[in-house]
């Protein structure tokens, strides 16, 4: 092969190399100033969850307290 064609390739893969750096460092920029917003979604995913768990746990108290009294008073019955 040519010795040019290899000199054209070189400088084209550094080329190519050159515009991804540059628009890595471009995005890496840009992302400094943005506020994250996976922190955001993930704080109110949590929040959300810890309602439903807190909500959940509530009923759960109130059912076994009425099916402790039921359980009670069957028991109490059958003696």
């Amino acid at each position: 092969m040519n010795s040019y064609l290899y000199a054209y390739l070189a400088m084209d893969m550094a080329q190519q190399r050159t515009r991804e750096a540059e628009q890595r460092q471009l995005e890496h920029s840009l992302r400094e100033g943005a506020p994250e917003r996976s922190s955001g979604i993930r704080r109110l995913a949590a929040r959300a969850m810890a309602s439903v768990s807190l909500g959940s746990a509530s009923i759960t108290r109130k059912l076994d307290d009425c099916v402790a009294d039921d359980l009670g008073r069957t028991l109490a019955a059958a003696e």
